[in-house]
């Protein structure tokens, strides 16, 4: 809802698997992501976003990032703020 506050028009999952099932590069401009996910791990996610469309952005906000960010654009640690993880979205949409 934050995100949608600023224009946004946000496309939720409750899983890794259930995001990567959904996930078109044409609809979808950048993923958000948590590293601690069931199933899979946002740092997998990346990577498999990454290998679909290597120019979709990823941002991953986590108190445990994984120690491979290869694949992860902007990488925020928890605990932040709202307003930090709309900046970083910001930022990376500008350049598209």
């Amino acid at each position: 809802m934050f995100l949608n506050n600023f224009g946004y028009e946000v496309d939720s999952a409750n899983s890794a698997g259930e995001a990567l099932s959904r996930f078109s590069p044409v609809l979808h401009d950048l993923v958000l992501t948590d590293n601690s996910m069931p199933g899979m791990t946002g740092g997998e996610l990346a990577q498999i976003i990454k290998q679909k469309s290597p120019a979709t952005p990823v941002v991953m906000c986590s108190g445990n990032p994984p120690n491979d960010c290869s694949a992860i654009d902007v990488v925020i640690k928890k605990p932040t703020y709202l307003l930090a993880i709309k900046d970083a979205i910001d930022k990376l949409l500008a350049t598209k």
